[in-house]
Order: structure tokens, then C-alpha cells, then sequence
């Protein structure tokens, strides 16, 4: 009686054990998402399908607005319980890599080797981070009005020159049918200053900074490039083509409104146009003399440096990389799949479809933002320079000031491990 007991106790025992051995280590996941169903429902599902698929590991997700996300997560590095997962804008990712807020990411790199440069995340040699998208800027206007105009349509193998778009913003301004020629949406701040408006720089043939050593701004933002960068996009305003201060509600609706020729905005804007006007037509941006050049990366995934389990969450990574995944977000949030592949599942980005375009200049000509740690002082030193400058500060000393500036950050911090 006593050896059956003890059997039993050890069949207990063994189950008991087995169990333990089945449960799956929870691993943490801060996003930025919060308050957008369509993405959240998408990621939730990601992790659903991740936490069915294998034993080893169970992924719980805590959602932040992205205003406060960024803020989020340099106080959680500083309290020492960031999550395992997080994600990070990709202009943003190096300096929290610098910082030590990111290690390296544990996957298989053949798996990207077709995805666009965009969603790439490399600092110092190593991938940190992937993201399952891409976001696209295009001139967007109406083939009627390019028709009307008597303008030839722009193509990615030949783009307007920097000539032929500011005869273009003449003749629509010239036509009396718009209250501007040319929206490139200064209602918006902080990042899109950046985005949206440092390709037309690079175009000029300046830069942010040095990119050759990332060590000095000087010559990049204050040469001669720049300096007729800067002249340049000051005209815009002074000359009419533009408005330096815009009501939000205008950038939202004021190209459906009729009152901007050409509106300079993303593919998330995209099916809102094409809703509105049949004929709305998405072209490259023109070239300045460099080639033409548009912003490359969003949000991206990574691991968190103080993660005991980063083989665990770089599984999870890996396992979104599924170009279902790709293709439901893009699906979803209308924004750029990383793989051909990928975009042929989709509606919008597939051959012939109506976004399709927006894949192929970003294949073409995206070029992601200075990979520096130093990047997010310099963004913020950029806009404050664009925007003096539309509002007719002096264009040498404004640049001017703006290297300083840069300069003083970078060596104050090192040259940020350049």
C-alpha cells in the first residue's frame, strides 16, 4: 500500500513537473499604438498566433499614445524595467542603442535581405531593429491640373528638375485657381520637419550633418548647397508659392478643397486623395541637382537591453516578419509593406494598384535620416532653422547658427561613439 501511495505521489509529481516545464516565459512588450484599433488589433494578433505557435515563450503587450511613448521609455531605461520587446521610430533607434537602452537583435539576416533599406535598423555595424512597414512622400496633384498647366507629368525615371517645379509652382500660381501653389504642410511640427523636408536639402547637396565622419555639421548645413537649400525654401514663402503659418484643418482638407495645386505628403494620406479626385496622381520629388531623395523609416521593433530573455523576443520579432503580417498592416493602416512580395498581397501596393507607386520611389530614392545618436538634438535644431528661415530670418547666419549649435551637442557627448 505504502509503494502504491508512493507511485501515485510520483506520477503527481512527474505531471506536475511536466507542466512546469510547458509553461512559457512571459516576455514583455512595450507599443506605441495605443488608441489606434485597426493597429492594435493587428499586433494582438501577431501575438496570438506567436504565443500558439510554440511553448517556450508568452508575449504580453502594454500599449502607450505615441506622444507620451518616447518619454515612457527613456524613464523606464532609467529605472531599470524597460520590457523585453519595444518598438522605436528608426531615426530615433540609434541613439537609444548609443544610450544603452537596445541590444542587437538575435535573427536570421537572410530573412531581410529583400526588405526595403527603410526598415532597417543598423548602428555601429549590427541590426537592431526591423520594421514591418515603410511611410512614402510624393508630390501630389491632379493629372487635370498638370493638363491645364500645360505641364509635362513628372516620372520616377525622370523627375522635374528643380527648374521645371518652380515653373511649375509659377504657373499654378500664375493661373489664379489656387490660394497656393505648393502645400508642404507646415501645420505639422517636431518629426516631418526632418521627414519631409532634409531630402530637398540632400537633394541641394547638403545634409543634416557630415555623414563621411558625423562628427560636425559644418560645411554640410552651412555650404554652399545648403545655403542655396536655404534660399530656396525661404522663396517659397516670400515669393507666394506658399504659406509659412497653416491652419491644421487646411492641411487635412485643403488640397480636396481645391485651394493647393501640389500638396507634399505621405502614402498615409494617399487613398483620401485618391477618394476625392480619380485623377490624383502621386510623382517624385524633384531633382535639385543630387537626385531626387524622400524620407525612409518608421517605427520599428527591437529588444531592450536589460531583457534576460532577448533570444525569446528576437523569436518574437522573427515571427512577425511573415509577409501576412506585412501585407495586414498595410492592409490595414495603408502604409508601405516592406517585401515585393508582401505588396503583392495587398490591394493598394500590388503591380498596377493604386499606392503601387509610392513602393517604387521608396525603393528608388528613400534616404533614411542621419544614423547618429546625435540625431535627436539635430532634428530639433533642423526644424527651428527651417522655421526661422520661413519666416524670414537670414538664411547664412540661421545655418550658421544651427552648426553651432550641432557641433556643440556632439562634442559635449563625444562624438557620440563615431
Amino acid at each position: 500500500m505504502k509503494h502504491s501511495n508512493w507511485l501515485a505521489g510520483a506520477a503527481v509529481a512527474a505531471i506536475s513537473l511536466g507542466g512546469a516545464a510547458q509553461a512559457q516565459t512571459t516576455l514583455s512588450m512595450w507599443y506605441h499604438g495605443a488608441g489606434n484599433e485597426v493597429e492594435a488589433k493587428i499586433v494582438d494578433q501577431i501575438i496570438a498566433d506567436f504565443n500558439a505557435s510554440q511553448t517556450d515563450w508568452k508575449v504580453e503587450m502594454q500599449s502607450f499614445p505615441q506622444a507620451a511613448y518616447n518619454d515612457s521609455v527613456v524613464a523606464g531605461a532609467l529605472a531599470g524595467n524597460l520590457p523585453d520587446i519595444l518598438d522605436v521610430d528608426g531615426p530615433v533607434m540609434p541613439n537609444w542603442a548609443w544610450s544603452g537602452y537596445m541590444q542587437p537583435l538575435q535573427i536570421d539576416e537572410t530573412l531581410i535581405e529583400g526588405f526595403l533599406p527603410g526598415p532597417k535598423g543598423y548602428w555601429d555595424g549590427k541590426l537592431y531593429s526591423i520594421g514591418l512597414w515603410d511611410a512614402a512622400v510624393a508630390l501630389v496633384t491632379r493629372q487635370s491640373y498638370l493638363d491645364e498647366l500645360g505641364l509635362r507629368t513628372p516620372t520616377l525615371e525622370q523627375p522635374w528638375t528643380g527648374e521645371e517645379f518652380m515653373a511649375a509652382l509659377e504657373a499654378a500660381k500664375a493661373s489664379g485657381k489656387f490660394e497656393y501653389a505648393f502645400d508642404p504642410g507646415m501645420a505639422w511640427t517636431g518629426e516631418w520637419y526632418p521627414y519631409a523636408f532634409s531630402p530637398f536639402l540632400q537633394s541641394f547637396g547638403g545634409d543634416i550633418v557630415d555623414r563621411s565622419t558625423y562628427k560636425t555639421a559644418e560645411g554640410a548645413l552651412n555650404g554652399e548647397a545648403a545655403i542655396a537649400f536655404g534660399e530656396w525654401w525661404q522663396g517659397l514663402f516670400t515669393n507666394g508659392y506658399a504659406q509659412a503659418s497653416q491652419d491644421p484643418a487646411d492641411r487635412d482638407s485643403g488640397f480636396a478643397a481645391g485651394k493647393y495645386a501640389f500638396s507634399w505628403n505621405g502614402n498615409w494620406a494617399a487613398l483620401g486623395a485618391l477618394s476625392t479626385f480619380e485623377d490624383t496622381v502621386f510623382l517624385p520629388a524633384p531633382d535639385f541637382g543630387n537626385g531626387s531623395k524622400i524620407g525612409a523609416a518608421s517605427w520599428q521593433f527591437g529588444v531592450s537591453a536589460s531583457s534576460k530573455h532577448p533570444e525569446g523576443a528576437s523569436a518574437f520579432i522573427q515571427f512577425a516578419l511573415q509577409d501576412k503580417y506585412l501585407a495586414a498592416f498595410s492592409n490595414g493602416i495603408g502604409l508601405i509593406p516592406p517585401t515585393k512580395t508582401a505588396a503583392e498581397m495587398t490591394d493598394n501596393y500590388k503591380d498596377g494598384g493604386p499606392m503601387a507607386v509610392f513602393y517604387d520611389l521608396t525603393k528608388a530614392q528613400a534616404l533614411v535620416r542621419p544614423v547618429t545618436p546625435g540625431y535627436v538634438v539635430q532634428a530639433k535644431v533642423f526644424e527651428k532653422a527651417l522655421a526661422d528661415i520661413a519666416n524670414g530670418a537670414n538664411v547664412a547666419d540661421t545655418l550658421d547658427a544651427a552648426v553651432d549649435e550641432i557641433n556643440a551637442d556632439i562634442e559635449k557627448n563625444g562624438g557620440y561613439g563615431h
